[in-house]
């Protein structure tokens, strides 16, 4: 059984090694609620996430507590109680939270438990508030703009006495040939 109720020993060690592993190699882990959500709903949202370059897994909760040991995961261990939803990428966690927060929103049934987002444990709240801030691209955008704006404004004060100096040159010519 995929959720760890039916397995043996070698099963359930499998799924808490490769836990485990996404757990340390991640930066951002989100524990969620799952519960009332059908096939389709459960398929729409793990396709999303796959598209996104992120993680999505059910998993027995004793399970998933036994690979958080020795990451920084173990800081949700109080979440792991009831239905749970492991939500995990090595990507940009703005880009997650924003489609786990458009998710949340049409579909009440499932919320936000907790997550960590390198290595510092967020609130339900701050997971959502995540899904507000700009992207990685848009940010890098902002800081390649304020690197470039004091270059750019050198170059003008350069530039601009030598523009008066070529126009005033054409004036005194023009003047000249008349």
């Amino acid at each position: 059984d995929f959720y760890g109720f039916d397995m043996d020993k070698t099963e359930k060690q499998q799924i808490i090694d490769e836990l485990s592993q996404a757990f340390a190699q991640n930066k951002s882990v989100i524990v969620m609620t799952f519960s009332g959500l059908n096939v389709a709903d459960v398929t729409e949202l793990r396709r999303k996430i796959t598209q996104s370059g992120s993680d999505y897994r059910v998993v027995k909760n004793t399970l998933a507590l036994r690979a958080a040991q020795d990451t920084a995961v173990a800081k949700l261990a109080s979440h792991f109680a009831g239905p749970t939803a492991i939500v995990y990428t090595a990507g940009d966690p703005v880009a997650l939270a924003k489609i786990l927060t458009d998710f949340v929103k049409t579909h009440p049934a499932i919320s936000f438990k907790g997550g960590v987002l390198e290595q510092s444990v967020l609130t339900p709240a701050q997971c959502q508030s995540l899904a507000e801030m700009p992207s990685k691209e848009v940010l890098l955008g902002k800081v390649l703009y304020l690197l470039n704006a004091p270059v750019a404004r050198l170059a003008g004060a350069l530039n601009s006495p030598l523009m008066k100096m070529a126009l005033l040159l054409k004036q005194l010519a023009e003047q000249k040939s008349k």
